[in-house]
């Protein structure tokens, strides 16, 4: 009797590797099983020093405790416009990391609808964007695309609440003392959603093109020969390439498009690869614009670049028929997110909303309009041009000097009523920002 050695079955499957979707029935197909995400659990925000909670500081570009001074600076690779952008293949989304990658609970305001995340550790929270407390636990995604890139705050809270003091007090439109309104008013930083967009457009036009002429023709009226202009058409043809870099679109639509286009642009040279550490303290928005949609969006303004880059290599200013047909070739995109304040103040009763960039500063916003103080300022513009010619009519009636007061009058009242047209304007623009 010889001994022999166990034979230890192998386990199927092998470590590492699960069950994939086999193209032959039948046949049972394993592959290596996709790197996991750190647990939730791990990734908390808490001081490793004294177990308190953290936040990211735009000061010192680092993680801080603000109670016992611990202080960690973030190492993430400063990428700006040479980020990598991704391809719309089915292969890119699959392998795309998803969720924030740390644990955050994800609120949605019962007042406006919108969705909102912010650090496990915060206990309370107003909604950013309507200032509402009527916010309730909410559930991230599923399948949320995880940014890979972002802005981080440069500026504080601080500073950011001294901008919006000395943009409120601008403007002798609005109420006086507005800026005080700054002092009460909730602040809330949050990261916004954006999707980047690049292509490069091979657009291909044919049109009717008029080029002016003169010649002279006899007019049998006034038996003379005279000079008219006309217009020759004649089709021509063209093409263009249109290369598109970085074209930002909006990923949110509870935000304020108007208002979010007015506080850029932003500084795509400052992009870092994302690191959910830059998140910690402040609030973020998940998209709720998919991919798919941004980049129809996107698309559209693009061919309206390729048409408007057509048209500039036309000789003429008189085109008909145009048709462009367009090609994008090497179409890229990214998922980043944006540093944003949004501020939301009461006035009389009513509520506004101000942004602010929290890279750059810039602001804008809503501001009441002082209707009164502009109802007084057209009265006293208004009013010379009436007195003048009201006087031209019942002291100097019928005389030469009651035609010159009258005229005037007249010239007066009209240059009051243009500027009277233009703060008009200006005071409806200023009330609908």
């Amino acid at each position: 009797m010889t001994d022999t050695l166990p034979i230890k079955k192998a386990s199927f499957p092998p470590p590492g590797f699960i069950q994939v979707t086999s193209a032959v029935v039948g046949i049972t197909v394993f592959a290596p099983a996709p790197p996991k995400d750190k647990t939730a659990k791990d990734l908390i925000f808490t001081c490793p020093r004294c177990g308190a909670t953290t936040a990211y500081n735009p000061g010192d570009e680092s993680v801080t405790c603000f109670y016992c001074g611990y202080s960690q600076k973030i190492e993430a690779r400063v990428v700006g416009y040479s980020a990598p952008a991704e391809e719309f293949t089915v292969q890119t989304l699959e392998e795309k990391g998803r969720g924030w990658g740390r644990e955050r609970r994800e609120l949605k305001c019962e007042a406006c609808g919108a969705d909102f995340s912010l650090a496990p550790d915060d206990l309370t929270a107003s909604c950013p964007f309507c200032g509402s407390n009527q916010v309730i636990a909410s559930t991230l995604p599923a399948d949320m695309i995880r940014p890979g890139y972002l802005i981080p705050f440069k500026l504080d809270n601080a500073a950011c609440t001294a901008r919006m003091r000395e943009w409120l007090g601008r403007g002798w439109m609005h109420p006086a003392g507005l800026s005080e309104a700054a002092n009460n008013a909730s602040v809330k930083g949050v990261y916004m959603p954006y999707w980047t967009f690049s292509a490069q457009i091979d657009a291909r036009w044919e049109a009717e093109v008029g080029y002016e002429r003169t010649e002279s023709y006899y007019d049998a009226g006034s038996r003379s020969w005279r000079t008219r202009t006309v217009i020759d058409w004649r089709w021509e043809t063209g093409r263009v390439e249109v290369p598109i870099l970085n074209m930002l679109e909006n990923g949110s639509q509870k935000a304020s498009p108007l208002l979010l286009a007015k506080i850029q642009p932003f500084d795509l040279s400052a992009l870092v690869e994302y690191d959910p550490e830059f998140l910690a303290g402040w609030q973020a928005k998940a998209y709720d614009i998919p991919l798919e949609v941004a980049w129809d969006q996107a698309r559209s303004r693009m061919r309206e670049q390729a048409k408007s880059a057509c048209l500039a290599t036309i000789r003429s200013p008189h085109v008909r028929n145009f048709k462009m047909a367009a090609d994008f070739n090497d179409e890229a995109w990214r998922f980043i997110l944006l540093p944003v304040y949004l501020s939301v103040y009461n006035y009389q009763n009513h509520t506004y909303q101000i942004m602010v960039n929290g890279q750059t500063g810039k602001v804008s916003g809503q501001k009441p309009v002082a209707w009164r103080k502009i109802w007084l300022a057209i009265l006293a513009l208004l009013a010379p041009g009436l007195l003048i010619g009201l006087v031209s009519m019942l002291a100097f009636s019928g005389t030469n000097t009651g035609g010159v007061l009258f005229g005037i009058g007249a010239i007066a009242f009209l240059i009051g009523l243009v500027i009277t047209i233009v703060i008009l304007v200006q005071a409806m623009k200023a009330g609908e920002a």
